[in-house]
């Protein structure tokens, strides 16, 4: 649900994962739909096709050693005139009769000739002898010996403390041998020693990264305790839904007589109603006992079995128990006697858990049932349009939301969201006419709806893409006063001074603010961490991260946030072992 929560990132396209944004190449940090960037630098280009080749043949020269004189090379030594080869001499030697060997594919004798590099060359000379360990690794790598590898780079490394080449054939290796944690930190020395123009090596650690996380966010996320969200934001998650039963106030028939008149104040129900009593404490926002007067109502198999599920279901959504929600999801829309907008209300509820548990094919088989069912439900329509943003298939996003329209002329959020995914085909595309179109679209939008604090922010968004930050100030001010507890606003309002005027204090007062305002914001949480890690205060990002983490609302979003830690961990590891940094604000 895009009211309560970070705009929506699609599953497709180009661009490089969010950790090499945020963390590692301290760029653009993409935030949504529009890239919101944290700072802009430039990045040198030259060199690109070298730099992205894969790293297969041994050297011919030695690596240069940091603050060791460079003496003995190729061209010094041919011109040396002595009657007998000196042993550096026969070492290289030994190891151009090994490159050649591997060249033609013969590891094994390429192998023994620079063993007997290593044997010749002497121990002063640690340029050469790292090269020879490296080239050796390289004719192990080619005969799958991975712990060879490792031990030869580990020597390479031991002798050249920024051996590009050692570091990252180790990390290869390491990721063979499943030992995730110490691959991620080579490749992350790799990617600051090469100012992360390496595509290869870039996406190496992307895709450890995202392991990491998956691993430990299956353990975690299974151990997890439930952790009611804020009020604003199960407020907000209501909010978008307009057909729901259960999200609507108790009817003057549920309350007793007494409290009929009583306009402002909670409602007294009538029977011993678990389900009634349950939206009565909605109503309260006393959200922690709803579940279990709902599990009464089921227990006692009353008439508001159906509600009950259904609000039960929702609740166990929102504390991030997805395991509990999908039986009373799956019994609400089997059970045929209910209201048909329960089922189809629990099948946009399925749908979209699918969605976050990666599997589309589900969620989109839900959604279609739930058209299929109650062919009227603007609900359906809204929510199916959310997913196929998501899944980057903008032109039946928008005719989605028209559908909702059409059935709720009055539905500012959907049309709001349908200038978004209009004005993300038109930026992505870069097609300057259609982006102004869609940017005349949130106008018309903010002035036929100027309550809609979602245009606003929306609007906002596109504004920043367009580097219009004035204006795009104004915007979210706007969604601030409408409203003044939606801590998300205030994390975009602080990103934008970041890149509009480079206001660092002003950008985290403001991150700050929101978590004033909202203490288990968990993207106020990580965007604080990404920013951390730009400043280089990596103990206090990965203390940010760690708190997101706790407040994850699902396996799949604590999976990216364990990879941002992850990322911001290696880097600490990286620091200590080797004095590398990435650049920092």
């Amino acid at each position: 649900m895009m009211a309560a929560s970070k705009p929506v990132e699609p599953q497709t396209g180009g661009g490089l994962p969010r950790w090499q944004l945020a963390l590692l190449v301290g760029t653009p940090l993409v935030l949504g739909a529009g890239a919101v960037y944290l700072w802009n630098r430039s990045r040198r280009k030259e060199n690109q096709g070298k730099r992205n080749g894969e790293r297969k043949t041994p050297e011919g020269s030695a690596s240069p050693v940091p603050g060791q004189p460079q003496q003995d090379g190729a061209a010094n030594r041919a011109g040396r005139e002595q009657e007998e080869m000196s042993p550096l001499d026969r070492a290289q030697g030994a190891k151009n009769k090994g490159n050649k060997y591997f060249k033609a594919g013969k590891y094994e004798q390429a192998i023994h000739c620079y063993t007997e590099a290593i044997g010749l060359c002497p121990k002063e000379q640690k340029g050469d002898l790292s090269t020879f360990y490296q080239n050796r690794a390289a004719a192990y790598e080619q005969q799958m010996k991975w712990a060879e590898v490792v031990q030869d780079c580990s020597r390479a490394v031991e002798l050249n403390p920024r051996y590009v080449k050692a570091l990252f054939r180790r990390a290869k290796a390491q990721e063979r041998l499943d030992n995730k944690k110490e691959c991620l930190e080579d490749v992350t020395a790799v990617c600051i020693l090469e100012a992360f123009q390496n595509q290869q090596s870039m996406l190496l650690a992307d895709k450890v990264l995202k392991l990491l996380g998956k691993e430990k966010a299956k353990e975690k996320y299974k151990n997890r305790e439930p952790l009611m969200p804020s009020p604003q934001f199960i407020k907000s998650y209501f909010s978008s839904f307009t057909d729901d039963i259960i999200s609507q106030p108790l009817q003057k028939g549920e309350k007793k007589d007494e409290d009929k008149d009583k306009e402002g104040e909670a409602a007294e129900v009538t029977e011993s109603s678990g389900y009634l009593k349950a939206k009565q404490y909605m109503e309260e926002e006393n959200y922690d006992k709803i579940i279990s007067e709902c599990s009464k109502e089921v227990e006692s198999r009353g008439k508001h079995l159906a509600e009950a599920l259904l609000l039960r279901a929702t609740f166990y959504l929102l504390i991030g128990n997805a395991a509990a929600a999908r039986p009373d999801l799956d019994q609400v829309i089997n059970m045929e006697t209910a209201n048909v907008k329960l089922r189809a209300n629990a099948l946009i509820k399925r749908g979209s858990m699918y969605m976050q548990q990666q599997q589309p094919q589900l969620s989109t088989q839900d959604f279609n049932l739930a058209a299929e069912i109650d062919p009227h439900n603007a609900d359906v329509y809204h929510h199916r349009g959310q997913l196929k943003i998501l899944l980057d298939q903008v032109e039946e996003a928008v005719g989605d939301f028209d559908e909702c329209i059409r059935l709720r002329p009055d539905s500012a959020l959907a049309q709001a969201q349908k200038c978004f995914a209009l004005y993300r085909q038109a930026y992505t595309g870069n097609n300057p006419s259609q982006v102004q179109t869609a940017m005349s679209g949130f106008e018309d939008v903010i002035r036929r709806f100027p309550k809609c604090a979602e245009g606003y922010a929306l609007y906002a968004q596109a504004l920043t893409d367009q580097q219009q930050f004035g204006k795009a100030d104004e915007m979210y001010d706007k969604c601030i006063d409408l409203e003044p507890d939606n801590a998300t606003t205030y994390v975009h309002k602080g990103l934008l001074q970041l890149q509009w005027k480079q206001d660092l204090d002003k950008g985290l007062e403001l991150i700050s603010k929101a978590i004033e305002i909202d203490n288990k914001c968990d993207f106020a949480y990580e965007t604080m961490g990404t920013i951390e890690v730009q400043r280089g205060n990596l103990d206090k990002a990965i203390d940010m991260f760690n708190k997101a983490i706790n407040l994850a609302k699902s396996e799949m979003e604590m999976a990216h946030l364990y990879s941002l830690c992850d990322a911001a961990y290696a880097q600490t590891e990286v620091a200590k072992k080797y004095g590398l940094k990435p650049p920092t604000l």
